[in-house]
Order: C-alpha cells, then structure tokens, then sequence
C-alpha cells in the first residue's frame, strides 16, 4: 500500500506530465496525425490522476466498507 506522500508525487509528476503534452498539442493544426496520439496520452493521463484523486478521497461509509 501507497502512503498518501507517494500517491501525492505520483499525482504531481503526472500532471507534469499532461502540462508537458499539451504544450506540445497545443501547437499542432487540428488535423495533424501526432495529434491523435497525443490525445490519446493525455486521456490515459487524466485517467489516471483521476484514479489517483479518488484513491487520496476514497469513499467511507457502509456501502464502501
């Protein structure tokens, strides 16, 4: 098990990470071929800071438990 300081740094380099890959989107015509996989790259990336999100806030209560 992650303590909540690892889970926080992971979620920190990832969103350096999504900061670095839209600044290389950014740029890109909407029609660029890289632009799809970037997009795809920043997609797993918000998933997986939301995953993340929810393991630092995870859910209490009976239905949880």
């Amino acid at each position: 098990m992650r303590t909540a300081n690892q889970i926080q740094s992971k979620m920190n380099e990832l969103t350096l990470q999504r900061r670095s890959l839209m600044s290389r989107l950014a740029p890109l015509p909407q029609d660029s071929p890289q632009r799809a996989s970037l997009d795809t790259q920043l997609s797993r990336l918000d998933d997986m800071i939301l995953m993340l999100e929810w393991v630092l806030d995870a859910p209490v209560g009976k239905y949880h438990a």
